[in-house]
């Protein structure tokens, strides 16, 4: 497979083309992934039913938790190895990328044993009850080994593009895309498997996916191979030092990750409890929808990344800057764009998903276009969260990200729908978005004749 890893030089790229060679690729491999994501939710809608979508819903959590992990790590270690790589220090950065995936799986096997010994537990924790109770556990249980799948895969996106290789990294986000797509048609409609073949699209791709990144990692890295760990005390107390740390700077990407979890569950709820079943299904829609901005908006944030820590850590700070405007430019326009594909095509969005004979699907058309209206916010600050991880100001990054996803969150799914019915539940989550912003603007006026600096303190070491 051809790539472009030869071409990317972060300190020396003009800032335009470096983040064009970068940018394009993840958002191509995320495009696809989401894709098929919405087919995946298209099948369920046509092939199960309304109660297959709430019932994937309900389990969404669990993944969006495992990919948050998966983002804490891989964007832990992208920083902390990038400014090792900017000054030259390649065994150090090899070092933190060998200790990140070791902690990931640990990680990632712990959570799925733990989900697997106490369904029962988790599935209440989740609030899954009655008549959704059954086929919400039967996609749960062959779920589950997408857990150390997806943490593999979401982690070593991260090594592979700060290792030069954005379009090997998009394929590894666009093969298992197409095999989970493709296996979702033959598992639910030939083979009338259910739910249980919609789990287990979602495993076979997984595991292509998680054998792509180790193919990669092991026959393909130009400066970021694993590393031999030493087995002494020392090198113990180090590797959970640099784990620690580099869990510290990613932590903002794990809180981002359980704000839609957060968001999910919290909607599942207030939805429940106003509307009904039927109310958590038209949710479960806009659940499906969601990570597809999601998504583009932290295409930005990855892309920019990269190219910010590897300057702020050589000390260039006018290409810090100017990849910072860069990458705000760009999520402003995303954001009014797709704010905008939700105000007016909303219910063709729906009609994707169910048939408008449904009383669900009133709910969903009426409902998104005022729920499309955070999504300007949303680019905003998911764009200024990802260049506060990039330049190592973690505690910043993680209030903001804690603030939008769940302090304002969950205020407003409990304050608005009493105040304005069922347009309050669709517009609470834009308004825990807009109040972030204000947050934002209100931080960045306060700090922003401030030099750029590194925080150098506690900063990983070699083992």
């Amino acid at each position: 497979m051809y790539d472009n890893r030869d071409n990317i030089d972060f300190g020396k790229t003009s800032i335009g083309r470096l983040f064009a060679s970068i940018f394009f690729p993840t958002l191509l491999g995320m495009l696809f992934n989401m894709a098929f994501l919405l087919t995946d939710g298209i099948f369920v809608g046509h092939g199960i039913g309304s109660y297959g979508l709430a019932s994937i819903n309900l389990i969404a959590p669990i993944m969006m938790l495992i990919n948050g992990l998966g983002m804490m790590m891989g964007v832990g270690v992208s920083v902390v190895a990038a400014i090792h790589l900017s000054k030259g220090n390649n065994k150090a950065a090899r070092i933190n990328v060998t200790q990140a995936f070791g902690a990931g799986i640990f990680i990632s096997i712990v959570i799925g044993a733990v989900c697997y010994l106490f369904p029962g537990t988790v599935l209440n924790l989740l609030g899954v009850e009655g008549s959704l109770y059954a086929p919400t556990r039967e996609y749960y249980l062959w779920f589950l080994p997408t857990c150390l799948l997806l943490m593999i895969e979401t982690l070593g996106l991260f090594v592979i593009r700060l290792d030069g290789s954005p379009r090997f990294a998009m394929y590894s986000n666009i093969i298992p895309a197409i095999i989970n797509g493709v296996l979702d048609y033959v598992f639910i409609f030939p083979c009338h498997l259910g739910l249980k073949g919609a789990a287990l699209a979602t495993d076979c791709g997984g595991l292509v996916g998680a054998l792509m990144v180790a193919y990669y990692m092991i026959f393909r890295t130009r400066s970021l191979h694993l590393y031999r760990l030493k087995s002494t005390w020392t090198s113990l107390r180090l590797t959970l030092r640099n784990i620690g740390y580099m869990t510290r700077v990613g932590f903002p990407g794990l809180i981002g990750e359980t704000a839609v979890a957060v968001m999910m569950l919290s909607g599942n709820l207030a939805f429940s409890h106003h509307i009904g079943d039927d109310g958590v299904a038209a949710w479960s829609i806009a659940c499906y929808l969601f990570p597809l901005v999601y998504m583009i908006c932290n295409a930005v944030a990855q892309s920019a990344q990269p190219i910010i820590s590897f300057n702020h850590g050589a000390g260039k700070g006018h290409r810090v800057r100017g990849t910072v405007r860069f990458s705000v430019l760009v999520s402003v326009a995303i954001g009014l764009l797709v704010s905008l594909l939700f105000l007016f095509f909303s219910p063709t969005m729906v009609l994707g998903f169910l048939n408008p004979d449904v009383p669900t699907y009133g709910i969903a058309a009426t409902g998104l276009p005022y729920y499309g209206t955070g999504f300007l916010f949303m680019a905003v600050n998911i764009c200024a969260v990802g260049y506060l991880q990039s330049v190592e100001k973690a505690g910043a990054a993680s209030l903001f990200t804690i603030l939008r996803g769940i302090v304002f969150l969950v205020a407003a799914f409990a304050l608005l729908p009493n105040l304005w019915g069922t347009v309050g539940l669709w517009l609470s989550v834009p308004c825990a978005e807009m109040l972030t912003t204000l947050a934002v603007v209100v931080y960045t006026l306060a700090v922003t004749r401030q030099p750029v600096g590194r925080e150098k303190k506690n900063a990983p070491h070699e083992q």
